[in-house]
C-alpha cells in the first residue's frame, strides 16, 4: 500500500500533521471529532456508506430545499477531509475498509456496538487488522452496560445524565430539552482529547487501544458532577431547577432592555458598585435589603423591577459597554444573526469564508482552540459524496480507473 502519497492533511501543516485518521461516523459526534483532527493538520479520510452520512439529509438547506451536497450540518462538521464511499456490508467493501485500517493511526466511529459487530468490525477485529490503531468510539451510552445496545441520540444522552431535570426549564414545571447536539459535541471534544492521549501513549502501552466515550457520562461529568452528584452522595438530597437567575445571589439573571435582553451579573461588591454607578447611583440601591448579594437575592423580585426600569431605557450594547467599563460583567444576549456579525469574534478570526462547489462562498466557524504556532481551522470544504474515491483507492490500493468503476457498478463503493 503506497501510503506515502496520501498525506493531504500533512500538506496543510499543523500540530497533528502526520497523523492519519478514518472518520467512519455520521451526523455530529464522530464527524466533529474527526474534523478537530483535520483542522489541526491530521490527514482525515471520511468513509461513508454509499447512501451517505445521514447529516446530508438533515439540513438546514439553502431555501429549505433538500440537497445531499448542501446540508449545513454536514458542511460544518466535515471540513478538511477527503471523502470516499465504502459498502462495508459487502465482502469486497469490508476488505477495502480493512486495508484503510492498516493505513490509519486512528479510527473514529459512532455506530452502535451491535452494528459494528454485524459488520464484523467490532474492536477485537479492528485491533487484529491493525494492532497499533487507536479506535475512538463515541456513542450515547458507551460500549458496555445494559443501555449500550439501545437506540439513542444526543438528547437521549443528555436527559439520561440528569442535566435537563436539574437545569432546563422553570421551577416546578416540566423539564425542557437543551440546545441541540450539546451531548454530541461534548462527546466529540472528549473523544479527540483522549484519542490524542491514546495516540501518543501507544509506545507506553504497546499499541493502540479503544477510547470508549459515552456522551451521557461526559455530560454527567461536565454538567452535573461537581455541584450535584457529590451533594447527593454526601447529604442525600439534590438541588432543583431555579429557572433564570441564581437563588443565593443577585443580580444574576436575564433582563429585557430596549432592543432585546442582557445577562446581568453583579454579585461582588465592586461589581454591584459599578452597576450602581452606571445606573446613576439610584437612592433605592442604598436600601438595607440590597446591601449584599444574599439580601439582594432574598429581595430579587423587588430588585429586578428597579433594575428593569433602567434597562428598558437602554440598548443591549449600551448596557454591556458601560457596565464592562465599570468593571461589571454584564453582556448582551445576542441573536444568532448578531453573533455572526460580532466584531470581537471577527477580530479573533473566528469566522472564515470557504468556497464550496455547490454552496458557493459560505461563512464557517474557525478554530475553536487557537495554537500560537499552528492556529489550525477549516481550509477545505466538506467533500462531496465519494469525491475522492479515485484518488484514495487509486493511490492507496493501486486500483486502476476501470477497477474503481467496476466497484462502483457493484455498489461496493
Amino acid at each position: 500500500m503506497a501510503e506515502s502519497v496520501v498525506q493531504a492533511g500533512s500538506s496543510r501543516g499543523g500540530a497533528l500533521a502526520g497523523i492519519k485518521v478514518l472518520d467512519f461516523g455520521q451526523m455530529v459526534s464522530a464527524p466533529y471529532c474527526a474534523k478537530l483532527f483535520g483542522d489541526y493538520g491530521a490527514d482525515v479520510i471520511k468513509v461513508e456508506l454509499p447512501n451517505g452520512d445521514a447529516a446530508r439529509r438533515a439540513g438546514p438547506f439553502p431555501g429549505d430545499i433538500s440537497h445531499p451536497e448542501k446540508s449545513g450540518l454536514f458542511f460544518i462538521n466535515n471540513t478538511n477531509k477527503r471523502g470516499i464511499t465504502c459498502n462495508v456490508s459487502s465482502t469486497a467493501g469490508r476488505e477495502l475498509f480493512l486495508g484503510l485500517l492498516r493505513w490509519a493511526d486512528v479510527l473514529i466511529e459512532n455506530n452502535l456496538p451491535q452494528q459494528m459487530r454485524t459488520w464484523n468490525l467490532d474492536y477485537p477485529q479492528l485491533q487484529a487488522a491493525n494492532p497499533n490503531l487507536v479506535v475512538i468510539s463515541i456513542t450515547p451510552f458507551g460500549q458496555s452496560g445494559p443501555y449500550s445496545a439501545w437506540n439513542g441520540y444526543d438528547l437521549n444522552a443528555f436527559h439520561l445524565s440528569g442535566a435537563s431535570s436539574r437545569y432546563c426549564g422553570r421551577p416546578g414545571e416540566m423539564p425542557l430539552e437543551h440546545g441541540t447536539f450539546s451531548a454530541d459535541y461534548y462527546g466529540a471534544i472528549a473523544g479527540a482529547t483522549w484519542g490524542m492521549a491514546a495516540v501518543y501513549g501507544r509506545d507506553l502501552v504497546g499499541g493502540g487501544q479503544q477510547v470508549d466515550v459515552s456522551c451521557a457520562e461526559v455530560i454527567a461529568a461536565s454538567f452535573v458532577g461537581s455541584q450535584n452528584i457529590g451533594l447527593v452522595a454526601q447529604e442525600g438530597y439534590f438541588d432543583k431547577r431555579t429557572g433564570v437567575g441564581m437563588p443565593l445571589g443577585a443580580p444574576a439573571t436575564i433582563l429585557p432592555c430596549k432592543d432585546g435582553h442582557v445577562w446581568m451579573l453583579a454579585l461582588e461588591s465592586g461589581q454591584w458598585a459599578g452597576l450602581c454607578k452606571v445606573m446613576g447611583d439610584p437612592e433605592w440601591a442604598t436600601l438595607e435589603m440590597f446591601k449584599d448579594m444574599n439580601t439582594r437575592a432574598q429581595n430579587a423580585d423587588i430588585l429586578y423591577s428597579f433594575i428593569q426600569e433602567w434597562t428598558a431605557e437602554h440598548t443591549k450594547m449600551e448596557i454591556m459597554e458601560k457596565c464592562q467599563a465599570a468593571g461589571c460583567p454584564i453582556t448582551a444576549v445576542f441573536t444568532i444573526a448578531e453573533a455572526a456579525e460580532q466584531p470581537h469574534l471577527q477580530a479573533r478570526d473566528y469566522f472564515v469564508d470557504i468556497e464550496h462547489p455547490d454552496l458557493g462562498r459560505i461563512r464557517n466557524l474557525g478554530a475553536p482552540f487557537k495554537l500560537s504556532a499552528s492556529p489550525g481551522g477549516p481550509v477545505e470544504p466538506a467533500p462531496r459524496l465519494g469525491q475522492h474515491n479515485a484518488e484514495v483507492y487509486g493511490r492507496l490500493f493501486g486500483l486502476q480507473t476501470a477497477s474503481i468503476a467496476s466497484l462502483q457498478d457493484q455498489d461496493v463503493i
